[in-house]
């Protein structure tokens, strides 16, 4: 007898056919690109692209492998329907999939379904689907997630609780997360709505990405790390992360205690990153990032900032907030981990006025990135030297900058390592590389031992 063969027809703008859960990848770009175009469809594995069944090996990891790479993968998240179905004796994979919140991104890419092709979206389509999403009464936040009050980290929320009744912005008589999360608005019944599993369920809403560079450029990294969870919790990761990367010089004021005084203020640091987290586009599933460079540090916030203002109009006018995440926001208002009177930015440029910390803002069409500059402030003029005091960075010594004292080392030797230069001046290393990476009149020509300094007039 003929072996009988079965076929589902053929590809169309709502049904893709894979061969199996090896092109997992390719599945997860064509969900997101039917998802833009038709907010539903259907994906076969173990299917020709002719419709062609062919069937393929499903064990008890397949389908969990299935679900975890659509949710790790495709942003915003959706709860696809994973099931098994049987032609003859040959099983495929079937994944119903929906939803409403377009623009949907696979690998943090946004593409349209045309035919049955998957093509990357242009920007312009990309910006019209946001401004449509962000301009209708649908919001992402107050939607009920697939967490309940059991998911709660409880050292988060007790946490959080501590610090709104120390600051006296609400009492509760009592503490239970189920009467907490109702009286806040984060819950419906035993389940959270998205906000309420963004502040206090470790989870993969959240993402935070933090890296040192060697440099000023992502060419070299010297750490790397990333986490998902709760944003109280990660807020607290990104904050100390700064804290430890950042470079702390020692006053003496005359008392017994010396004060230590940071290249950066900590307050505007932690300003920086809870603005990040809670005005923020959760729903494009992409990273709060912190990144350190050489001469800075950024912090980066997914999402825009709002047409028609500028950062500055929020540092230099009393202008009425614009809540992206508006039940996050209250949620952190009443702990005082933010306030919500859009002065989040005004309280950062205050405390880098103060302590004479440069601090910029920038942003474009996917995200807003607060820069703050290193060693720029008042006494950030030492640095430790290799001798284990302290010397001056580009100030003077013995009545000369260190950069003229490094250009009469050069005349004399035009050979001379950066290390002879540090052992000479009683500097350390990295303060003469910093110092030779400001000067533009001093060239490295030629590479290793075989190179030679020269001065450009």
């Amino acid at each position: 007898m003929a072996e009988q063969i079965y076929s589902l027809g053929e590809e169309t703008e709502q049904i893709e056919f894979k061969k199996s859960t090896g092109e997992l990848k390719e599945a997860v770009i064509s969900m997101a690109a039917i998802l833009n175009k038709h907010q539903n469809g259907k994906l076969y594995f173990g299917v020709k692209n002719d419709g062609t069944v062919i069937g393929q090996e499903i064990n008890d990891t397949t389908l969990r492998t299935i679900s975890q790479a659509i949710g790790n993968h495709l942003r915003p998240a959706i709860y696809p329907n994973i099931k098994k179905e049987h032609y003859g004796d040959r099983t495929v994979v079937l994944v119903e999939f929906s939803g409403t919140q377009q623009p949907y991104l696979a690998h943090n890419i946004p593409r349209i379904r045309v035919a049955d092709e998957d093509l990357v979206m242009e920007q312009p389509m990309y910006e019209k689907m946001l401004r449509e999403r962000d301009s209708i009464s649908y919001s992402w936040e107050s939607q009920r997630s697939k967490y309940t009050i059991a998911d709660i980290d409880q050292t988060a929320f007790k946490s959080y609780l501590k610090k709104a009744k120390k600051v006296d912005r609400i009492s509760f008589e009592n503490e239970e997360p189920s009467e907490v999360m109702t009286k806040l608005g984060l819950a419906e019944n035993e389940y959270l709505l998205n906000a309420g599993a963004a502040l206090f369920v470790n989870c993969g809403i959240n993402e935070l990405q933090m890296a040192k560079f060697a440099s000023d450029e992502r060419l070299t990294f010297t750490d790397i790390r990333r986490f998902t969870g709760s944003i109280l919790d990660l807020a607290d990761k990104a904050v100390q992360y700064i804290i430890d990367a950042m470079d702390w010089r020692v006053e003496f004021d005359g008392s017994l205690e010396r004060k230590e005084i940071p290249e950066v203020p900590v307050d505007a640091a932690r300003e920086a990153v809870i603005n990040a987290f809670a005005h923020r586009l959760i729903e494009s599933g992409q990273s709060v990032e912190v990144a350190i460079y050489r001469s800075f540090m950024e912090i980066y916030s997914p999402g825009k900032f709002p047409d028609g203002v500028t950062p500055e109009m929020f540092i230099r006018e009393i202008r009425k907030p614009i809540r992206r995440n508006p039940l996050i926001t209250r949620t952190l208002y009443y702990s005082k981990d933010m306030e919500s009177f859009a002065t989040g930015l005004k309280r950062i440029q205050d405390a880098c006025d103060e302590a004479g910390c440069k601090v910029e803002y920038y942003g474009d069409e996917y995200g807003f990135t607060v820069r703050f500059y290193r060693h720029c402030g008042e006494g950030w003029g030492t640095d430790m030297g290799a001798n284990g005091t302290h010397g001056t960075q580009s100030g003077t010594h013995s009545g000369m900058s260190y950069e003229e004292q490094i250009l009469n080392l050069v005349r004399m030797n035009n050979k001379i390592t950066r290390k002879q230069m540090a052992q000479t001046l009683s500097i350390s290393l990295r303060t003469v590389q910093r110092v030779i990476n400001s000067m533009d009149n001093l060239t490295y020509i030629g590479s290793g031992r075989g190179g030679h300094w020269e001065i450009r007039n």
